[in-house]
């Protein structure tokens, strides 16, 4: 019985774990066949999906003459696996944005290189 209410206790943390929304720090860019992260602190490039709905709006605003010119931005999101068809399909993760912090043309290079 004991281990029975571990077991769903465990179960019932990790499955909280898929919905923790996390704050990225990276260069964005985006155009008609590309929507890409690269995360300051590690490298890593993801495909990003946004959920916000301000994260593509804000990034039409600040009225780019070419796309895919990179931007700084702060989002929170949480990464799930990319599908295995379609435009993400390159990346082997998917940023999720929930929230976008913050959008700017001004690249930090202490930070993003």
């Amino acid at each position: 019985m004991i281990l029975l209410v571990i077991t769903v206790a465990c179960s019932c943390n990790n499955s909280g774990n898929k919905d923790h929304t996390v704050v990225f720090k990276g260069i964005y860019s985006f155009g008609p066949e590309v929507k890409s992260f690269k995360d300051c602190d590690n490298g890593r490039e993801f495909w990003v999906t946004d959920s916000s709905k301000q994260l593509e709006l804000k990034y039409s605003q600040l009225n780019f003459e070419k796309p895919y010119e990179p931007v700084y931005v702060e989002v929170e999101g949480m990464k799930i696996h990319s599908d295995k068809e379609g435009l993400g399909s390159e990346y082997d993760s998917t940023l999720v944005v929930k929230k976008l912090i913050k959008i700017t043309k001004e690249i930090p290079q202490d930070m993003c290189r």
